[in-house]
């Protein structure tokens, strides 16, 4: 996922990816614990999209909290 593609989202969908992403995370640790995983890059990238997206929910918090 690209950052202008988290960029767009709502804070609804924000949250809904987040929670899939950390879900996809878990799943593919216990892959990776019970030597399944094939694609081991899956990971990486799991990682860095719920990372962008935590990076915008807290700039939005951010933004709202200086709006005030």
């Amino acid at each position: 996922m690209k950052p202008a593609d988290v960029r767009a989202l709502s804070d609804d969908e924000l949250k809904q990816k987040l929670e899939d992403g950390r879900v996809e995370l878990f799943n593919l640790r216990f892959q990776m614990a019970t030597s399944r995983l094939d694609n081991t890059a899956r990971v990486t990238t799991v990682k860095r999209d719920i990372a962008r997206i935590q990076t915008e929910i807290r700039a939005r918090e951010l933004a709202a909290a200086r709006a005030e």
